[in-house]
């Protein structure tokens, strides 16, 4: 077997590896960039737009602030916003500062943050109000110092800003009372910035720049430590199979931004990467607002949007969705979790796109593998992206044949450096020869496609056969009376386990028994579903996964 029988796929144009030397650091990168596509706009926010050549000049400011308030290179920084014009602001200003980016999911509960904030020695954070009382109770448990706080309305003009925070604090009262006595607002450290200079660092590729914390999912959160090296290299990796896209310039490219900026997936793709085609990102804070969404669908001519397959499914069912103009769209990018077959065919009746599903993860800076512009198969996770080797293996570390599950690994320049603190971890996730272990089971199709089977540690086991969720979710959900599912394993005296589901419905004459005969007839016999159990909502995570794992929790 040829070592890449997926370089074949790759559109003309594509190179089999990149160079990664072209921006030795993210700041070179990001300086390159705004200079190149100043006079274009660059985020956009609830209307409010900013330009490259303004994104650059505030976050000079808010770096030098930093400076001023006495962090040094190297010290953390904790960003703890949904997506607001003011996060990109921060994390370049961190970035020309040199303090290391720590992303922290700003609905965590005040236990998670306390973990991350100690586990990280963060010594300054830029939050949200509306998460502000949240730090207030871990405050003294920490070492931080300097508290940047900002409301969703700062940036967007004082009539309409105003609005929206008045809004937000009085009619939805979504910001709870807090007391941080030596907070400073973003936007008196932007102008206290102006008055200081940022100063040279030591900088070079193999500089770690973030702590991009899993999700614990696997045990206690780790800080996966990115350098510049990793997420260059990601940039030029998803901007590669990204170009065949770009029509002349890329001045039209307006790509729409649902999934929050502090998960890795919008991070590199949404922040960094489409930045490299001089795109217009339009953030929104609150995809669970679908109307929020589609406002900007009709606000903008929208080329190009990420999302997961929960946003994906909830558009394709909201009633607005399908009579948007999808004229100018020219890419939809799904990843974070399986996209059900179901899901991507009505998405593709409804806009005339496929979507291509890509994988990655966190601690792969996180693009692995992508499926290419004109060879999208649905069902599968495409193809690696340039410069990066994929490979099954069986329980013993060994290649297995083509055809063949078993766990997936990965090797390439975006594969991190490692978890901050956690060496026995990283040890068990990076072997010695740099195969970084992913935990998901995975095939290798003949002629180089890689389809996920599963997550490991989500594989039933009934009476000594492996059951996938995926498999039973993909059929489940292809029901016209079905919304959402989830399956999960639960103990079970004769077999080990059997297969339980969690269902939300759109049409309410669905009962279990019918659901069940569907399944048999669509699945072998120790694959149908022992129990159903119909729900109003499932549990999600904050960038719209689905937790199986409180399911498999749920008494």
């Amino acid at each position: 077997m040829e070592s890449r029988p997926w370089l074949k796929h790759y559109p003309s144009g594509v190179p089999a590896n990149i160079d990664a030397d072209i921006y030795p650091t993210l700041v070179d990168y990001i300086k390159s960039t705004c200079e190149k596509y100043k006079k274009r706009k660059a985020f956009s926010c609830m209307g409010k737009e900013l330009t490259y050549g303004e994104v650059d000049k505030m976050s000079d400011a808010f770096g030098a602030y930093l400076l001023s308030r006495g962090l040094e290179a190297g010290d953390r920084v904790a960003l703890m916003m949904p997506n607001i014009l003011q996060y990109p602001i921060a994390l370049f200003g961190c970035l020309k500062a040199g303090v290391t980016i720590v992303n922290t999911n700003p609905l965590y509960t005040p236990r998670e943050m306390e973990h991350q904030f100690t586990d990280s020695q963060v010594k300054a954070v830029v939050i949200a109000e509306n998460f502000a009382a949240n730090l207030e109770k871990i405050l003294g448990h920490t070492q931080i110092k300097t508290i940047i706080t900002t409301s969703i309305g700062e940036l967007l003009g004082s009539i309409k800003g105003g609005l929206i925070d008045v809004a937000l604090k009085h009619v939805k009262r979504a910001i709870p009372k807090y007391n941080l006595p030596n907070a400073v607002k973003f936007s008196e450290a932007l102008s206290q910035g102006k008055k200081f200079k940022l100063t040279e660092f030591s900088n070079d590729p193999e500089r770690v720049i973030i702590h991009q914390y899993t999700g614990g999912t696997t045990g206690v959160s780790k800080g996966a430590m990115l350098t510049n090296k990793n997420l260059v290299s990601n940039m030029i990796q998803i901007k590669s199979f990204l170009d065949p896209y770009i029509e002349g310039d890329g001045s039209d490219s307006v790509i729409l931004c649902p999934l929050p900026l502090y998960h890795i997936f919008a991070f590199s793709c949404n922040c960094l990467a489409m930045m490299s085609i001089g795109a217009m990102s339009v953030l929104i804070p609150n995809p669970r607002d679908l109307s929020s969404v589609i406002k900007e669908f009709k606000r903008y001519k929208v080329t190009g949007m990420t999302g997961v397959n929960t946003l994906f499914n909830a558009l394709n069912n909201h009633p607005d969705f399908k009579s948007l103009d999808f004229s100018s769209m020219v890419v939809a990018n799904a990843g974070g979790t399986a996209l059900q077959n179901a899901v991507a065919n009505e998405w593709e009746q409804i806009t005339g796109i496929k979507i291509a599903e890509g994988y990655g993860m966190t601690e792969a800076s996180p693009v692995v593998t992508t499926n290419p512009k004109g060879g999208v198969r649905v069902g599968t996770i495409g193809v690696p992206v340039p410069s990066t080797d994929v490979r099954i293996v069986d329980e013993q570390g060994q290649p297995v044949p083509t055809g063949t599950s078993g766990e997936l690994q990965v090797k390439g320049p975006q594969v991190m450096k490692g978890y901050y603190n956690r060496p026995d971890e990283t040890a068990k996730t990076i072997t010695a020869d740099g195969w970084l272990n992913t935990g998901d089971i995975a095939v290798m199709e003949e002629d180089g496609y890689f389809k996920i089977v599963d997550r490991k540690k989500d594989m039933i086991l009934v009476s000594g056969f492996n059951v996938f969720p995926n498999e039973i979710e993909d059929v489940i959900a292809a029901h016209p009376k079905v919304d959402e599912v989830a399956a999960v394993g639960i103990p079970d005296e004769k077999s080990g386990e059997v297969v339980k589901v969690f269902v939300t419905i759109k049409d309410s004459t669905l009962t279990k028994d019918e659901l069940i005969q569907y399944c048999r007839e669509n699945l072998t016999g120790y694959k149908v579903p022992k129990q159903v159990e119909f729900m109003k909502e499932l549990p999600k995570s904050t960038v719209g996964k689905i937790l199986r794992r409180e399911l498999r929790d749920k008494k």
